[in-house]
């Protein structure tokens, strides 16, 4: 299901949170993703934001795919709470977050 490392994901929560000082940062880190990592993280984000269930993982991804019009980075900066719905995301998936992001702390 979850191609996308866990460590990742955290470390994009991580600077999610940090995004006042670290947007060149959170840009870099994921426009340097292959890009269906970065439909995962957009799908993940859905899913944790309620967009999509997490049985229709699959579907988000293919739908994240085909609606990219933009940079990823650009497009989830520009989404309210994000670390939550990408901790959300996670946790739908039955992947603990917190765990991942304590390690890379």
């Amino acid at each position: 299901m979850l191609n996308l490392a866990k460590d990742t994901v955290a470390e994009v929560i991580i600077l999610a949170r940090e995004l006042d000082r670290a947007t060149p940062e959170f840009e870099a880190f994921v426009g340097g993703l292959p890009s269906d990592q970065q439909a995962e993280l957009v799908a993940l984000m859905w899913i944790g934001r309620g967009t999509f269930d997490a049985e229709d993982w699959e579907e988000a991804v293919e739908t994240a795919i085909g609606e990219a019009t933009t940079p990823t980075a650009t497009y989830l900066m520009g989404s309210p709470h994000l670390a939550d719905h990408l901790e959300n995301g996670l946790d739908a998936l039955g992947v603990a977050a917190r765990n991942e992001e304590d390690e890379l702390y």
